[in-house]
């Protein structure tokens, strides 16, 4: 079976991202826009039911859809913890607090008269899975200014070890001591060790895709992290804090902690981390064919550890190598497509995997069976699909 997508309106939408992203300094050229004649293979193992949408705050990315380099902000991965905050742009401010000679307070306009900063970097949520069709998952350009000159323009003092990100969004948690509880009221907060928060590539963001961000974005001010998961990509940022010691907020040490066995002298270690840094991830998006000829398209994450390569089985035969869309930069995601020439009938199953600089290899769901907890889910991912 084979899903027809209306030309006239891949091509009416494709001409409006190719414009935008040649605005953005992006060549429109590589957008993966279905050609003439070239029609959907729907994935057999593909919910009919899929909802990007299962309840109100939450979205997915159908990644099958995927037609350019940029994800539309309508698109584009929404979760969220305590709500989505309504913060008027007018009245906004950003507070600067904490170890730092000059604390500061901003508002919107302060921080659009700063340098401005652009960048593309994709990610995805920690839980992202196939439960969810990996659909916690986008790419975007990103408008801001650096964190590191903000930071480096507060002075921060010399004992300073952390930085803390609060949002305006809060709620309610039950916290426990001298076995009492009691419900405190806290902000959604992570934090970065100063050197990660130092980075050239961190932003404070008032803009996405050329437009201020919406309201499941963060507006209008959010934090983005290129390299990490999104959780740490703070939306409705509204204050940055400066310690002296790790920040233990519920976020950063009870949950997105994740729980790995290591063999150590043929014995088990475990080992529990703060969800940080992306783990290398690829996977196949969606399958089109024109006449005998298919082809394989999907994406591919890193930390911006630079790729060596993508590559594609089918059932069980030989790896090969996809190719790498030339608009993908260090941080964001990497569009890769393979053709497949004449495919026998009946069912295939297609996998891809990531390889970087260094040899790591995307792990399967075996090489994982020490990861303990469900974050940081970057094992292969298999689909499935039915030649007639």
């Amino acid at each position: 079976m084979v899903k027809s997508i209306g030309r006239r309106q891949v091509l009416r939408e494709g001409m409006g991202l190719a414009a935008g992203l040649a605005a953005l300094g992006i060549s429109g050229l590589t957008i993966p826009a279905l050609a003439q004649g070239e029609q959907v293979v729907p994935f057999s193992d593909f919910p009919a039911d899929f909802n990007p949408s299962p309840r109100p705050g939450v979205r997915y990315l159908d990644t099958r859809t995927i037609e350019s380099f940029l994800t539309p902000s309508d698109r584009f991965f929404t979760v969220q913890h305590y709500g989505q905050p309504e913060v008027d742009p007018a009245t906004y401010k950003l507070r600067v607090t904490g170890l730092v000679e000059r604390p500061m307070e901003l508002s919107l306009a302060d921080l659009k008269q700063r340098p401005r900063q652009e960048l593309a970097a994709g990610f995805e949520c920690s839980g992202n899975n196939k439960g969810r069709m990996n659909g916690l998952v986008g790419n975007a350009r990103w408008t801001g200014t650096s964190l590191a000159a903000l930071l480096r323009d507060c002075r921060m003092k010399s004992q300073a070890r952390e930085v803390v990100f609060f949002g305006a969004d809060k709620g309610s948690e039950e916290v426990s001591h001298g076995g009492t509880t009691e419900k405190v009221e806290q902000r959604f907060a992570r934090s970065l060790a100063v050197d990660d928060a130092e980075r050239a590539q961190v932003l404070v963001a008032y803009e996405m895709n050329g437009a201020p961000l919406s309201l499941y974005q963060g507006a209008p001010v959010r934090l983005i992290v290129p390299g990490w998961y999104g959780v740490a990509n703070i939306k409705w940022l509204e204050h940055i804090h400066v310690q002296d010691r790790r920040f233990m907020g519920k976020f950063m040490a009870r949950e997105y902690v994740t729980l790995r066995g290591h063999q150590v002298t043929g014995e088990t270690i475990w080992n529990e981390t703060s969800v940080s840094r992306m783990q290398l991830k690829s996977m196949v998006a969606r399958v089109t064919r024109t006449g005998d000829r298919y082809k394989i398209l999907g994406f591919a994450l890193t930390d911006g550890t630079p790729l060596k390569a993508v590559e594609v089985r089918i059932d069980n035969g030989s790896w090969q190598r996809a190719t790498i869309d030339s608009t993908s930069t260090p941080q964001s995601w990497k569009l890769f497509t393979v053709t497949w020439q004449k495919p026998a009938s009946g069912e295939h199953t297609i996998v891809s995997r990531a390889i970087d600089i260094n040899g790591s290899i995307q792990p399967t769901d075996e090489e994982l069976s020490l990861k303990k907890t469900r974050w940081e889910n970057n094992g292969q991912v298999a689909r499935k699909i039915v030649i007639s």
